[in-house]
């Protein structure tokens, strides 16, 4: 965000107006809650994740589920200023530089391929990774949409 403001206040200088800052709102509708909204969100990127979510962590961190569904889904993926493929495509690229994130990264992908990024589009951030992140992130990556396009339930 600091390097955002700098690079808005030299573009001032050249007498370029950029938008400001605005709030946006994680959720459009009213009396919703954010669970609920949290739990719509993600369910759109895939069927039964809420469930899947709360039956992982039900014995040992049932807050972790929540908190995941409200936080994650709720408050930041449901933002109005990114659509979700660009959303989708930019989760894919993070979890692939911090190389830790496998079955996160996977989610991910099926999620994106489930709203509608092709499969070549996510080859291209795995290029674009090892540019950034290196070889070793972009092959791990590259494995993991390898691995989701092989699994039988996506398409």
């Amino acid at each position: 965000m600091l390097a955002l403001k700098d690079v808005v206040a030299e573009r001032k200088l050249e007498g370029k107006q950029d938008e400001a800052g605005v709030m946006h709102s994680s959720s459009t509708l009213k009396g919703v809650s954010r669970y609920a909204l949290g739990a719509q969100t993600l369910n759109t990127l895939h069927a039964n994740q809420v469930e899947n979510l709360e039956s992982t962590f039900k014995d040992i961190s049932p807050d972790l589920a929540r908190l995941v569904i409200e936080y994650g889904f709720s408050d930041i993926f449901s933002r109005s200023a990114l659509d979700s493929k660009h959303r989708e495509m930019a989760t894919i690229a993070a979890l692939t530089a911090m190389g830790t994130a496998t079955p996160q990264l996977k989610f991910h992908i099926k999620a994106a391929l489930h709203i509608g990024v092709s499969q070549i589009e996510i080859r291209e951030i795995m290029i674009l990774m090892s540019v950034y992140c290196g070889f070793p992130a972009a092959i791990n990556g590259t494995l993991a949409l390898k691995g989701v396009i092989n699994e039988s339930d996506v398409k």
